[in-house]
């Protein structure tokens, strides 16, 4: 008899059925191209005509930053960022979570054992007696999964487990271009405060020949005090640009997962590499290199398992349970034939009248992956953007540079100009003073000009879904 109530339970486990929908990856509007994209990089050009060259964001993050030191700061912030260790820990929470549930689905087995002597005094209604019982006993129960009530709801918990490690790819893409980008803004600096104290030499330079020839009558003081100008112009760059880099180095280190300092360098900011095109790939490929879409695909998969929990309620409930071992109030026959004991038993719960709170599980679970679907949507939508954004701020701030490097090569030269038709006495310092303001003010724009082309291609690597290949 036992033997067949045993296999008819699994009969009704292995036939069981699994509610609620199956996961099916929506349909997605994919443009043809990036919009953004330079027109030699046009798809609609025959396959065969395009170059074979390896889409940005496939590149892994150490052959798009060819800075030696600032490989080395990467690699550090990738084993001591806070944020990333944080987004670690939560991978492990999601890994037990996971063995928590599965284990949902497996029979349970527990054993015991207890031992009592008992000794009464002796009075007189009740002579003095002593006993000693013993007792062994392994029990076991299982909850069939007949509805597929927990292999859904480990489904839901396998996505969320993958959700959490995609979410932990996208911090370290983010870590990687957020260490990009402060380095390259701190190598930007170095060079303006480069620039600031070399103008601020030449300029105290300038203003000593000038008191000299004032002293010697040959100018004026308004010739000195415009000299002056351009002397104290140059130094209050000086100091704020001391403390910008200094509050560069706190935030960078804080990336690094140390304390505030100093952060070493390696090249300068006009010897950084980065190519003057960059392939952005097929948008296709870019729902599955997004750390943040595929994330987003693995909490809609883990809402669409909660559904099936939740219609798994409606049904009955069905669970085994059985123990055996041993029972005597002599120890010493406590293993013997007479002693043994079992018990073998089975239960079926049907949920009968419960106030709507089952319906209600059924719509909050659609809901919830209602919702999932619109945020993974939502998610593709922005993605596409970002590169979109990305791609054509790169491009522009490529074209502005090159506009700002012939702007300075023409702000230097009439700098040139101007002192030699003030040295030659053709013109008077003020001519000195607008075109020195406005050569050094040209010099630093170019700067930042170079900055932010750097730092287009760091956010266009990101948007790529590039970055988080170790």
């Amino acid at each position: 008899m036992r033997l067949r109530i045993v296999l008819l339970s699994v009969a009704l486990l292995t036939t069981g059925c699994t509610v609620g929908p199956r996961y099916k990856r929506p349909t997605v509007a994919v443009p043809g191209s990036y919009r953004g994209e330079a027109p030699e990089q046009d798809h609609l050009q025959p396959q065969n005509t395009l170059p074979q060259i390896v889409p940005l964001g496939d590149e892994k993050w150490w052959d798009i930053f060819q800075d030696e030191q600032l490989r080395t700061l990467i690699r550090t912030a990738l084993q001591q960022n806070y944020d990333l260790r944080i987004a670690a820990s939560r991978v492990l929470e999601a890994r037990a979570q996971l063995g928590i549930t599965r284990a949902d689905q497996f029979p349970t087995l527990s054993g015991g054992g207890a031992i009592a002597d008992v000794r009464s005094s002796q009075s007189k209604l009740v002579p003095e007696f002593e006993t000693g019982t013993g007792q062994v006993n392994v029990s076991a129960a299982w909850t069939l999964d007949f509805w597929g009530r927990f292999r859904r709801a480990t489904e839901a918990a396998r996505a969320n487990l993958l959700a959490s490690e995609w979410a932990r790819q996208e911090v370290v893409s983010t870590l990687v271009a957020n260490v990009a980008g402060a380095y390259f803004q701190l190598r930007a600096l170095d060079l303006q405060l480069e620039i600031s104290k070399r103008t601020l030499d030449s300029r105290k330079e300038s203003l000593r020949l000038t008191r000299l020839l004032a002293n010697g009558g040959a100018t004026s003081m308004l010739d000195v005090r415009q000299a002056e100008q351009l002397v104290f112009t140059a130094s209050a760059e000086v100091p704020a640009l001391e403390q910008q880099i200094e509050q560069q180095e706190n935030f960078l280190s804080i990336l690094l997962g140390q304390n505030p300092g100093d952060v070493l360098r390696g090249l300068t900011l006009t010897e950084q590499h980065q190519a003057p095109e960059v392939p952005p790939g097929l948008p296709s490929a870019l729902l599955e290199r997004r750390p943040d879409i595929r994330q987003a695909e693995e909490q809609m998969i883990a809402a669409n398992a909660e559904i099936g929990v939740a219609r798994a309620a409606y049904f009955p409930q069905i669970s085994l349970s059985g123990t055996g071992g041993f029972q005597s109030s002599a120890l010493s026959n406590l293993f013997t034939g007479p002693a043994g004991a079992w018990s073998f038993g089975a239960s079926l719960t049907q949920p009968i009248f419960t106030g709507g709170r089952l319906r209600s599980g059924v719509r909050l679970a659609e809901a919830r992956e209602q919702t999932a679907l619109l945020v993974y949507q939502q998610s593709i939508q922005g993605a596409f953007r970002s590169v979109s954004d990305a791609l054509v701020a790169y491009r522009k701030t490529r074209e502005f540079r090159m506009q700002e490097e012939l702007l300075f090569e023409s702000a230097q030269d009439a700098a040139r100009l101007s002192h030699m038709r003030y040295t030659g006495g053709v013109t008077g310092y003020l001519e000195v003073l607008t075109n020195e303001t406005n050569a050094f003010s040209a010099e630093l724009t170019l700067v930042q000009a170079r900055q932010n082309e750097l730092l287009a291609l760091v956010h266009l690597y990101e948007a790529l879904g590039g970055g988080w290949q170790q």
